[in-house]
């Protein structure tokens, strides 16, 4: 239990912090505005670590490598101090490639998310335009080429359906290297 508390804590925090830096740098590269309420959020949300790291790491054509590496950082964070807290010191040498693994993990967990919401949203008739509209410009590109294979059944769109059952085989699979990573 005192493990498993400050654990949950931390990958809340991480989720969300780690969550905005990496839906940034989504973002940026679609080119989808930031004016909305998202947007405006996930500038709040982030600011703090990106802008100062933006001063040392520049952009490489459309990536946000900044983002990038202020959402590895703070799983590196996470992972360090949970490892303190249990006093593993001896497995300090693979902190960033662990840390990487995880922040696989956060990207997909993320990009599932959005699926979710996607589908859920494009059920819902009253949705708010403003919202669809962002959800369905971030999604698009991961659906897009699945429609090309899947055809509608029954006028239902399954490729959102396809998609996040792709993300939760790559999640599996990201779950064995993180163990394969620890065993080293």
């Amino acid at each position: 239990m005192l493990y498993q508390i400050p654990s949950f804590l931390l990958d809340v925090i991480v989720g969300l912090l780690g969550g905005a830096c990496l839906l940034r740098l989504y973002m940026q590269y679609h080119r989808v505005p930031f004016g909305n309420p998202l947007g405006r959020f996930v500038f709040a949300v982030s600011d703090w670590i990106v802008m100062p790291l933006r001063r040392i790491v520049p952009a490489v054509k459309r990536w946000d490598l900044a983002s990038l590496i202020a959402a590895w950082l703070l799983v590196m964070a996470k992972f360090l101090l949970l490892w303190l807290l249990i006093g593993n010191f001896s497995r300090m040498a693979i902190l960033p490639l662990v840390s990487l693994v995880g922040l696989a993990q956060l990207a997909v967990s993320g990009l599932t998310a959005l699926l979710v919401v996607y589908a859920v949203l494009s059920w819902v008739p009253g949705a708010s335009s403003v919202l669809l509209d962002l959800v369905s410009r971030l999604a698009e590109p991961i659906v897009r080429p699945l429609r090309r294979i899947i055809p509608l059944v029954g006028g239902v769109d399954l490729s959102p359906l396809a998609a996040i059952v792709l993300l939760q085989v790559v999640a599996i699979v990201l779950g064995s290297v993180m163990v394969s990573v620890f065993r080293l």
